[in-house]
């Protein structure tokens, strides 16, 4: 029986404090054959040259490096890689520079794609170097959502909070879920071929929100799987300035989003099943 066939796609943009540990978690993958196509987004630090050691050391793991000139955010740089993956992959792993992976996770993750045809998209439970549990499945966020999280009274934003969030009480099963970052994602190769490619008119983010709500439009499956667990080093761009330009695209892409799938009040037009 051949074994399956694992293509990490891994994004990087001034990752040299993360990147190091990323790569060297790939090197645990051993159930799977895997490649690792790897973009940089115009890195300005010591990224690269930490990714040219690893190639060097590592040039079985490390199969495709690509170099670009400046930062075209998250969604155009991924599908260069998404689009350079290998003809026999079975599945394709979209992953962050600041995560660490695991065998086990990984296996499990695959474990429940396979489990049931119309399952997509498969993430794992996430904490970071602290263990502090990070909330990675959400409901399909709405106008009307966000505008609660960001309503300045404390009891409007709990509402959002609570709105936004499910009850995973049972640690050993998988949740069909509305969708799921974009941190780790274990995707069939075959439903990237029905998706699509990620939404490119989105630079920064919902990019996350917008593949999962084509995949459930598609009849198939997002699913958070508890059972899996990983590191992530979270870097939250986005958090560190108010007024910044990942900001700024965050707002135009929740905005882009909304109006794509009129999303404004309800989300009761995905069926999230």
């Amino acid at each position: 029986m051949s074994m399956d066939k694992i293509s990490f796609v891994i994004l990087t943009w001034n990752s040299e404090k993360v990147i190091k540990d990323c790569l060297n978690s790939l090197t645990g993958i051993n159930e799977q054959k895997i490649e690792v196509i790897l973009i940089d987004n115009g890195s300005e630090d010591n990224t690269v040259s930490i990714i040219n050691k690893f190639k060097a050391e590592n040039p079985d793991i490390l199969s495709k490096i690509i170099l670009l000139e400046k930062n075209y955010g998250t969604t155009i740089s991924r599908n260069m890689g998404i689009r350079e993956i290998s003809d026999d992959t079975n599945f394709v792993c979209i992953l962050d520079s600041d995560t660490i992976i695991n065998q086990d996770a990984m296996s499990e993750l695959i474990r429940v794609l396979q489990s049931d045809p119309q399952n997509a998209i498969a993430g794992p439970h996430m904490v970071n170097l602290d263990g502090v549990e990070q909330v990675t499945a959400k409901c399909i966020p709405t106008a009307m959502l966000k505008f609660c999280k960001a309503f300045p009274v404390r009891g409007i934003q709990k509402i959002g909070e609570q709105k936004e969030r499910y009850d995973f009480s049972d640690k050993q099963r998988s949740y069909p879920v509305g969708y799921l970052i974009s941190a780790c994602w274990m995707i069939r190769r075959s439903a990237i071929k029905k998706i699509g490619l990620l939404d490119e008119k989105i630079f920064y983010s919902p990019e996350d929100v917008e593949y999962c709500v084509r995949a459930w439009k598609n009849g198939m499956r997002v699913v958070y799987c508890p059972n899996a667990h990983i590191i992530h080093a979270t870097q939250r761009i986005s958090k560190k300035k108010l007024i910044s330009r990942h900001n700024w695209e965050h707002v135009k892409g929740l905005l882009y989003f909304f109006r794509k799938y009129n999303l404004f009040i309800t989300s009761k037009s995905i069926n999230c099943r």
